[in-house]
């Protein structure tokens, strides 16, 4: 006959479950472990982004606004991409959103509503400093997601004229199927939710990505990139990340570049052909071809 387990024995098992489970759900869009505090908004970074005091070029006229992941912030997650892109001469500005009490560092995780009330001030800001009508927002992860909340709600339409998602949850995820279990273990869903309420806000089928999605993925007026990888292991299935509608150009890396390993992480943290397709999507007219040399 089967034992029942003892009461600490079940406590630990459920523990042991919520806690697995927890931690995959967190990981998503999950940057490099921060190691130092962000620096505070306006604050020039030693590479270069964050400068107020620039000024786009005629070849680079808009400024480019950088929106970290899913327990990511305004300096870990960039440190590849935005040196990147002020070596090519555009003026790059990235923000923190998403915050809540007793979790420094670590960010995005807040209601996704209030996070897009957070890009659109910072979009506001970007304009006003910079002198321009319109920004381009590059976003990895929940970064690339967020950015419709805005355009489709929050009047961004108006300021934007592109946005690139690289691996963005614009679907929604099923976490290679862990996702599921929040809904077979209420207690499960209840530990994520303490944990950020963008986490089961991005979960495939929740109630925020069914309005997100409603209607249409796009808004009349932005160009859309979405870049994903086929080895996405928490964005999944990572055709989830791709949007319909007009206007819109779906890549994956590996169509461009055969033997390109990066996951969700590295896509957004190092992978070159991300950047390089990224840096095609800014500046179209100028565009050339991605291949694994780029």
């Amino acid at each position: 006959m089967k034992r029942k387990p003892t009461a600490p024995a079940a406590r630990r098992t459920r523990r042991s479950v919520v806690t697995a489970v927890a931690t995959a759900c967190a990981v998503v869009a999950l940057p490099a472990t921060a190691t130092a505090a962000a620096p505070a908004d306006g604050a020039a970074h030693s590479s270069g982004w964050n400068d107020y005091s620039c000024k786009p070029s005629d070849r680079h006229p808009r400024p480019v606004v950088l929106v970290h992941g899913t327990f990511g912030n305004s300096v870990d997650n960039w440190l590849g991409l935005a040196p990147y892109l002020v070596k090519r001469g555009y003026c790059v500005f990235s923000l923190d959103y998403g915050q809540l009490p007793g979790k420094p560092f670590f960010h995005g995780l807040g209601p996704i509503e209030d996070s897009a009330k957070q890009l659109s001030a910072y979009v506001d800001k970007v304009l006003d400093a910079t002198g321009t009508n319109e920004v381009d927002i590059v976003g990895h992860s929940q970064g690339g997601m967020m950015p419709r909340q805005y355009l489709k709600f929050g009047g961004g339409a108006e300021k934007v004229n592109a946005l690139v998602g690289i691996a963005p949850s614009n679907h929604g995820t099923t976490l290679s199927g862990l996702a599921a279990l929040a809904d077979q273990f209420p207690p499960v869903g209840d530990m994520v939710e303490e944990i950020g309420p963008s986490l089961l806000q991005q979960k495939k089928g929740s109630a925020f990505l069914e309005k997100l999605n409603e209607g249409g993925d796009t808004v009349p007026g932005v160009a859309y990139t979405v870049i994903a990888s086929r080895y996405d292991e928490v964005v999944t299935p990572y055709e989830t990340q791709f949007l319909d509608g007009p206007d819109v150009h779906n890549v994956t890396v590996q169509d461009l570049c055969p033997v390109d390993l990066a996951e969700h992480l590295a896509i957004g943290l190092t992978d070159r052909v991300a950047w390089h397709e990224t840096a095609n999507a800014l500046d179209p007219a100028h565009a050339t071809p991605t291949t694994c040399l780029s």
